[in-house]
């Protein structure tokens, strides 16, 4: 492993890609799609040629050296690597184009979910390449959040770290120590890698026990670890383990809320329960659903339902579900996500799932958005904001949790959630320059910068043809996935010149 880290970043995903090609050709053999599996095969085996021939070529240069210079390396294998994971795809589907089957690749390793073809349309072995590229990039953004963005203090870190975002700051990052970048990556590899997969198992077989397929089981705990929200089912997985899979899909979610539910270095002093963002993940997927309940609670006394109290607990459940899947960013849709429209007779505003994107998951986790923390440190200013209208020379004091927030933390998180707002303003513009109405290019926006790609279908009430759209739209769409996933501060610190001295 250690001889592996001295490879280029590059060149390591991009033969960990080549590799995991040979598991739909080795599915789609065993169900007897002879064409898929020659398929991924052939990929596989080009590009592990490939990438021996440029590690060979690259052996006697020293590589990983900078966190900023991994930081851009880490960019541009969102952006060149589904080039090569797109050739076996459209091939594979035959009646698509490179960039349909690119956007695809995108959209999976950089855990969107959003797609372009009916669930009917792939093959199984298709799938499994979906759901599995989702899950590597789910990987790849565990570990390089320890080894790339908290030594740089960014993805979140900024709030907490002890250094400006962009310096080479270890010290409040998740490492306390002198070790380099390729040490790092090592590291956090070993120590992260055991933890996503045995939890993907572990998921996996529990669906297994509940009733669904092997198939089916594996494609939706691949996807709820990564939050990437994809399934051979579509977004409303009817699967057969019915409401106990969706509550064992529930509990995995909350991995999604904070980073201390997998990971302990973060060293907060009292526990999971008085981490901020665990905390108020949970007020937040547990207060939203409620006040959607009783909402339509409200309105079932004019169609004089308001007593069938199983129609509104199968309402409460979807809205919780439901809640918590957007919220953590990965786009699944209960079942009894519409008992609350018949319950009720009203519709569920797509704007709230629209919200709870925009808000994400916790810090190095594979949620996007806003992040939680964040948004809790906006609300810590707010507060004593508001204590000093009432005593102006109060001197405010942190607590056992404020302790971990620096002293900037509450502009540098204004600063985020600013740069967010402006690119979705600016993408939305964008967009309805291209004819796009005001409704479907926000949607489209905030799907793609939040990684959330079901919000495409589901939050519109006339959701657009994405598949129709014209090819520079689909490739602008990409980069605002690409750009949702690094968040626009950590590009803004590529263009460091400590970089282009190196």
């Amino acid at each position: 492993m250690k001889r592996l880290a001295e490879l280029p970043l590059f060149l390591m995903l991009m033969g960990i890609a080549s590799v995991s090609l040979v598991f739909p050709a080795i599915y789609a053999r065993s169900i007897g799609d002879h064409h898929d599996a020659r398929t991924f095969f052939y990929g596989a085996l080009i590009g592990l040629i490939l990438t021996t021939l440029v590690a060979v070529a690259l052996s006697n240069r020293d590589h990983n050296r900078s966190p900023l210079r991994m930081l851009v390396t880490l960019a541009a294998a969102f952006l060149a690597l589904p080039l090569f994971l797109a050739v076996p795809f459209q091939e594979a589907v035959r009646n698509t184009s490179f960039v349909s089957a690119y956007f695809e690749m995108v959209s999976a390793l950089t855990t969107t979910g959003a797609t372009l073809f009916d669930p009917a349309r792939l093959s199984p072995a298709e799938h499994l390449l979906r759901v599995q590229v989702g899950w590597m990039g789910g990987l790849l953004m565990w570990v390089a959040a320890s080894a790339i963005l908290a030594p740089l203090a960014l993805g979140g870190f900024e709030v907490t770290a002890s250094g400006e975002p962009g310096q080479t700051i270890l010290q409040g990052a998740s490492r306390s120590d002198n070790t380099g970048p390729s040490q790092r990556l090592t590291r956090s590899f070993e120590a992260l890698f055991p933890v996503y997969a045995g939890l993907t198992v572990a998921l996996t077989i529990l669906l297994l026990i509940a009733g669904d397929r092997p198939f089916i089981a594996l494609s939706h705990a691949m996807s709820i670890m990564s939050t990437s929200g994809i399934s051979p089912l579509g977004h409303t997985p009817n699967a057969s383990s019915g409401l106990a899979g969706e509550m064992i899909l529930f509990c995995f979610m909350v991995f999604a809320l904070s980073r201390m539910t997998f990971s302990a270095d973060t060293k907060a002093e009292r526990g999971l329960w008085y981490d901020p963002e665990f905390r108020m993940g949970l007020i937040i997927a547990l207060s939203v659903p409620l006040a959607l309940f009783l909402r339509h609670w409200s309105a079932a006394f004019d169609v004089g339902d308001e007593q069938n109290w199983q129609a509104g607990l199968r309402a409460l459940w979807g809205g919780l579900f439901t809640a918590l899947s957007f919220l953590s960013t990965t786009g699944f849709v209960s079942a009894d996500w519409s008992a609350a429209q018949g319950w009720s007779g009203l519709p569920t505003p797509g704007i709230i799932l629209m919200g709870l994107a925009l808000v994400g998951g916790g810090v190095a986790t594979t949620a996007g958005g806003v992040k939680l923390l964040r948004v809790y440190v906006l609300y810590l200013n707010g507060k004593r904001e508001i204590e000093r209208l009432v005593h102006p020379h109060s001197v405010g004091r942190a607590g056992k949790v404020g302790k971990r927030i620096r002293r900037e933390g509450a502009f540098l998180a204004w600063v985020s959630f600013m740069m967010f707002a402006l690119t979705l303003a600016a993408l939305t513009m964008v967009l309805g320059a291209y004819g796009i109405d005001l409704e479907n290019a926000t949607i489209l926006t905030i799907a793609t910068l939040s990684n959330t790609g079901p919000l495409i279908e589901i939050a519109a009430e006339d959701p657009m043809n994405l598949a129709g759209a014209v090819w520079d739209v689909k490739l602008l769409l990409c980069v605002a996935m690409v750009l949702g996933r690094l968040e626009l501060l950590a590009v803004i610190v590529m263009f460091s010149p400590d970089i282009w001295r190196e």
